[in-house]
């Protein structure tokens, strides 16, 4: 292994073995944070990019496609209650291919297409059924396919028609859906699918058209609008109104100092209402005259005839005359049909309360004309509009005010203590970072200062002769080390292992070891020189 990769090594387990508990476990979090970050990326990058091969699957379908994926092991994923099945977007068009070989999903085989089924000699009940399953398997097709919704059925109720009925039973529709987790219908789209079902059937009205979701809310029931109840109307309209003639108010009389309330009554059941009226023709001529003239003249009657007989008093000879006149007199018919259909208003109020001290010149007759234009009030129908001065009082606005500045300050409150803890946890850390730094450096300032007491090792000349191994070993002067020039060397600072603790001896050794190294690659001839002597006088002795 090369020295600075050995060298570094050796620095970082030093490092290392010099953290305190607290920080080899936040080393260890840290590390073990890291790790999981770089696997959860890799897991992100590595993983294939997933399209919907169906969606709106019912639970047979599902489970049909998802053993195909199975037997063919192409990954997959279930998704919105298991109804949408997830596929790698490279193999998307084929497993299509594959599931419409295969007849998946069956529930697109309803519709129109049940007619390609049928035979030549399917009856005429047959073919009604069949008829009526295939507008339903249309309808909630196409309802199901609408924003929201993700399954829908339709259940149509279609009289028999029959020439020897008297009074023709109008067809009726239910309509069942349901809709993404947590998603409600608007009115709007309530509408548009009562509308869908009474267009695509003749005959039908949209007010015969029911609609109940999931959760087994009416949606839209039979007789009403198709939409929202009276009630729902009635809000609808006076929240309206009373936004319209409120807005012309602040731009009269300024912001705050008028109010306005508006109560309406809707229609519940749709009316209709016949008038025939006749009135004569002036001037003109009857249409049809019809006028006979019956004459007779005849000398006395005769026995036996029947009719012949004359009055009493009258002779044998005489005359009869008889005239009679039909006349068809002209007339203008007129025939008015008027149809007011459910939820049409059937009577208002409007109260208007203007501020007395808001205001210096009011003038309640002319505002009292500009609602009544603005609301559309009809007095034949019993309509009111009411318009008063009255005196605001600022309670509630002191009371909504004291509300205002007191949610302010728990708002402020709340934000003070969260700086407060966010700033307390940043010291804290800060302070913990701080105390570990000055530990480490502490530390690392005190085995350098032990290192630097070690004595240093010297070369001491002694009269006495000794071994020169052992001599060289323990740093004494031998007369091979005395020719050499006198050369300081410095002393090498080694960072001994934390665990365990070195001897001194042995730290006294690696030293001279050290410095005998040194002085050697500093004068590598004179060391080989007296290595040589050093040979050849252990081999003389």
């Amino acid at each position: 292994m090369p020295a600075a990769v050995t060298s570094l090594w050796t620095r970082l387990r030093t490092t290392i073995a010099g953290f305190t508990l607290a920080q080899r476990t936040i080393a260890i979090i840290g590390i073990a944070v890291l790790a999981m970050g770089v696997f959860a990326l890799a897991s992100w990058m590595s993983r294939p990019t997933l399209t919907p091969l169906f969606s709106g699957l019912s639970a047979s379908d599902a489970s049909a496609v998802v053993e195909q994926l199975r037997s063919g092991s192409i990954p997959y994923e279930l998704t919105d209650g298991g109804s949408t099945v997830l596929v790698p977007e490279t193999a998307v068009y084929e497993q299509r291919l594959a599931a419409a070989a295969a007849g998946l999903p069956s529930a697109e085989s309803s519709g129109y297409s049940l007619f390609d089924k049928m035979g030549v000699t399917s009856s005429e009940f047959q073919q009604s059924v069949t008829y009526k399953r295939a507008i339903e398997g249309e309808l909630a097709r196409t309802i199901g396919a609408l924003e929201n919704v993700t399954t829908a059925s339709v259940q149509l109720a279609l009289p028999e028609e029959s020439v020897f009925v008297s009074q023709k039973v109008e067809p009726t529709a239910s309509v069942f859906i349901e809709t993404s987790r947590g998603v409600a219908l608007p009115p709007e789209q309530v509408e548009a699918i009562v509308h869908l079902t009474s267009a695509a059937v003749s005959g039908m009205k949209p007010e015969n058209v029911a609609v109940v979701d999931a959760a087994g809310r009416t949606l839209s029931a039979i007789g009403g609008d198709g939409t929202r109840n009276a009630d729902q109307q009635a809000g609808a309209y006076e929240t309206r109104m009373a936004a319209s003639v409120q807005q012309m108010l602040d731009t009269v009389l300024g912001t705050g100092n008028a109010t306005v309330s508006v109560a309406a009554e809707m229609q519940q059941a749709a009316t209709e209402r016949v008038d025939e009226t006749y009135t004569p023709v002036e001037g003109a001529l009857p249409a049809t005259e019809e006028s006979s003239t019956e004459t007779y003249t005849g000398t006395g009657g005769q026995t036996g005839v029947l009719g012949t007989e004359l009055p009493a008093g009258v002779g044998g000879a005489g005359t009869y005359e008889s005239t009679q006149t039909n006349r068809s007199n002209v007339v203008n018919k007129t025939v008015e049909s008027t149809s007011t259909p459910a939820g049409a208003v059937a009577r208002q109020t409007v109260a208007v309360a203007v501020n007395a001290d808001g205001t210096d010149v009011v003038d309640v007759a002319q505002l009292e004309a500009l609602v009544t234009s603005a609301a559309g009030i009809d007095r034949a129908r019993g309509d009111q509009v009411t318009v008063e001065l009255v005196a605001f009082s600022d309670q509630g606005a002191a009371a909504a005010q004291a509300a205002l500045d007191a949610a302010r300050e728990a708002e402020e409150a709340e934000r003070a203590a969260e700086t407060l803890r966010t700033a307390i946890i940043a010291v804290v850390v800060v302070l913990g970072l701080i105390g570990a730094t000055i530990a480490g450096v502490v530390i690392v300032r005190r085995r350098r200062a032990a290192a630097a007491e070690e004595p240093v090792m010297t070369l001491t000349p002694v009269d006495e002769p000794l071994d020169r191994f052992d001599a060289l070993t323990r740093g004494l002067a031998t007369p091979l080390l005395d020719e050499a020039p006198t050369v300081p060397l410095p002393a090498m600072s080694v960072d001994p292992e934390p665990e365990p603790d070195p001897e001194p001896v042995q730290v006294a050794l690696d030293r001279r070891r050290a410095e005998i190294g040194d002085f050697a690659r500093r004068d590598p001839a004179r060391t080989a020189d007296l290595l040589r002597r050093l040979v050849r006088d252990s081999t003389d002795a």
